[in-house]
């Protein structure tokens, strides 16, 4: 039979222990005590425990150890029969079975008659139900803190887009004016200026509802500049037709001025011959006329 070990009387004051129902069997009791942050000496230490004739314990704690997978991870193992042989090993392999890092303590009280085999399947399932209790309580912790960070996450989203949605709001505004200006000048008439919109509460919306907010105040921004930009190509068309009008104006001068440069030469000459242009004969040796007075009357 295993040494049975002595313990100190004081007894930790930690909530981050989970306890199993107590098992009766004839005039033997067990009760499984687990943490994942105690030693095997503090759970063996609880004032509840203290009149156990066993304490059976067994530990897996992370070992300081680097492993060279960092994906299994190496672990310090060890139990205590206390007394109880075998059911120090029996821990073990539930600690290992439940892929768990702590420490479990099973007490038994003998009542002074054997009852075989069956209470090792009793400090087993002792174990396994403290072992379960950790694990409701540790996913519903995990569950609160995704929670809480999921509120947090969710106030800074919220902060954003209220910052976001207002810079849009204005945005909106300026760019309805600047269009309302390119309406007016491609149409040549004054045009009312875009009525104000009433400023909107962000703060006192959803962050669903502000996320839809989000995306219509894009496709309206993008519906604007869409316009703006055909705008843009009308007016540099009325642009380019304004230009082709006053290059055609220009032509139409330009046989006046050729006539009157005609005239000038012809006078030159018949200054040159000591005659006026009227002197000037045509191809069948008749005087010619005054082109001159023809170029002023054309």
């Amino acid at each position: 039979m295993a040494q049975k070990r002595s313990h100190p009387d004081s007894a930790p004051d930690t909530p981050d222990i989970f306890k199993s129902v107590q098992i009766v069997e004839q005039t033997s009791s067990f009760i499984g005590a687990f943490s994942p942050t105690l030693t095997a000496a503090a759970l063996q230490r609880l004032p509840e425990f203290r009149t156990a004739t066993h304490r059976i314990a067994a530990w897996r704690k992370l070992s300081r150890q680097k492993s060279l997978t960092p994906s299994k991870p190496l672990f310090d193992t060890g139990h205590d029969d206390d007394g109880e042989s075998w059911a120090g090993g029996r821990l073990a392999r539930v600690l290992n079975d439940t892929q768990v890092a702590g420490t479990v303590v099973v007490a038994r009280w003998y009542g002074g008659q054997n009852i075989g085999p069956i209470r090792f399947a009793h400090i087993e399932n002792c174990a396994k139900e403290a072992i379960w209790k950790w694990k409701i309580a540790n996913s519903e912790a995990e569950k609160e803190e995704a929670s809480k960070r999921q509120r947090v996450d969710d106030e800074a989203a919220k902060k954003q887009l209220v910052d976001e949605l207002t810079q849009r709001d204005r945005n909106i505004a300026a760019l309805r004016k600047l269009l309302v200006e390119k309406k007016a000048k491609l149409s040549g008439e004054d045009m009312a200026p875009p009525t104000p919109q009433k400023a909107i509460d962000y703060e006192k919306m959803g962050l669903d509802v502000l996320k839809r907010l989000d995306k219509a105040r894009d496709a309206t921004i993008a519906a604007i500049l869409r316009q703006m930009d055909k705008l843009d190509e009308d007016l540099k068309l009325l642009d380019g037709l304004a230009d082709d009008a006053l290059d055609d104006l220009d032509e139409t001068n330009v046989p006046g001025d050729a006539q009157a440069k005609e005239a000038d030469a012809l006078s030159d000459v018949g200054k040159a011959a000591g005659t006026g242009t009227e002197g000037i004969k045509d191809d069948a040796g008749h005087p010619g006329r005054d082109i001159s007075k023809d170029v002023q009357a054309g």
